[in-house]
């Protein structure tokens, strides 16, 4: 069996090749055939929304997948459980390894042992309230982890497709609408100001050393898989428990801030596309629409018969200390480059995101809810 490593076989055929380890594929130049080698991926904050439905994409297009995790005293893999498989399986794809964005020589010996195609640093303290509380915390991982993943990256001497996750907070007090890639950058958070520093470090190496790296600029998106404390899933998940009566006030902070809400299991794929592309680049990935938080609380509890107005309170401690009124991205430079555009609407999020909510509930507690 002549086994070829992916690069290889994108000599011969088109670029990308969807077929799995162990396919036989045929191919016209010479009218021999190869079977296909696995490509692998690294990805840093695979426990994250995105890093799991990251992995789910990549393992139904026939990728080795390795992820970075964090030492904890109790389970941290919840979102990976559906797609995780015991590693001494033969038919396991996915791999995950004990590390920290804070450590560059772990982050090196992990590379330099991989040698992964591709590597996507979704790893970050992505909160954006906390990164207040925690500035020189969120700036290490953020900022620095960056530096030390690219660093790393650098004195292997490989040459992996390298993705920057990027952030809509990076334009913060904005200076047009919509935002574009060639909106100036204005940030209003500790976490704002990481991601710019490592948006601009992700070009730097991409300029200075031949990287193939991308930047995704990432507006706000979501799902059931959401992080509790981020107001979204606060939300609907105090709409499920207050439709239950378990639960009787719901406390949020500017409920006026306007954002551009999308479904991240969409824009993981927006990710994966971008480093398929024959070219590096930065992209917006939105949905080109804003809406309030008070409008995403009155779908929320709309869509199980109750009045927002009756449960909500505003809490100070809440608030920002710098407040970023409103965001909206303009996502048709990816659309004209590889054909990405969101699917779903802003409604039906909601509605998804509550009715996982409920369902969850449902099945901790005894009988339904109706």
């Amino acid at each position: 069996m002549e086994v070829i490593p992916f690069a290889e076989i994108t000599k011969i055929v088109q670029y990308p090749v969807h077929c799995s380890f162990g396919d036989r594929v045929e191919y016209s130049k010479t009218g021999g055939c190869f079977y296909f080698m696995s490509k692998k991926a690294l990805i840093t904050g695979i426990t994250g929304q995105d890093g799991s439905y990251l992995a789910e994409l990549l393992l139904s297009k026939g990728y080795e997948i390795h992820g970075i995790i964090r030492r904890a005293s109790t389970f941290n893999t919840g979102r990976l459980n559906h797609i995780y498989e015991d590693p001494q399986s033969d038919s396991s794809k996915m791999v995950l390894h004990y590390g920290d964005l804070s450590d560059a020589s772990g982050l090196a010996r992990l590379i330099n042992r991989i040698q992964p195609e591709e590597i996507y640093n979704l790893g970050a303290q992505s909160h954006v309230r906390v990164s207040f509380d925690s500035p020189e915390y969120t700036t290490d991982i953020v900022a620095t982890g960056t530096v030390r993943l690219l660093e790393a990256i650098r004195e292997t001497g490989i040459q992996p497709r390298f993705y920057q996750a990027s952030s809509s907070e990076m334009y913060g007090k904005v200076k047009e609408i919509p935002q574009t890639e060639n909106t100036p950058f204005y940030p209003r958070s500790p976490y704002g100001c990481a991601k710019v520093y490592s948006y601009w470090l992700t070009i730097n190496y991409r300029e200075s050393y031949n990287l193939f790296a991308c930047n995704g600029i990432l507006f706000n998106h979501e799902s059931p898989r959401r992080g509790e404390t981020f107001v979204t899933r606060k939300i609907t998940r105090a709409v499920a428990r207050i439709k239950a009566g378990l639960q009787k006030e719901l406390f949020l902070g500017n409920i006026d801030a306007k954002r551009d809400w999308g479904y991240a299991k969409e824009y993981v794929e927006a990710m994966w596309m971008m480093l398929q592309h024959d070219e590096p680049g930065d992209y917006v990935i939105a949905t080109n629409e804003t809406h309030s938080v008070r409008d995403f609380l009155k779908i929320a509890f709309d869509h199980v018969d109750l009045n927002w107005e009756d449960f909500v309170k505003k809490d100070s401690r809440y608030f920002r200390p710098a407040e970023v009124d409103l965001l909206i991205g303009d996502p048709s430079k990816a659309k004209r480059t590889f054909g990405w555009e969101p699917k779903t609407r802003f409604e039906d999020l909601v509605h998804l995101m509550v009715d996982s909510d409920m369902k969850i509930l449902s099945d901790q507690l005894p009988g339904n809810i109706s």
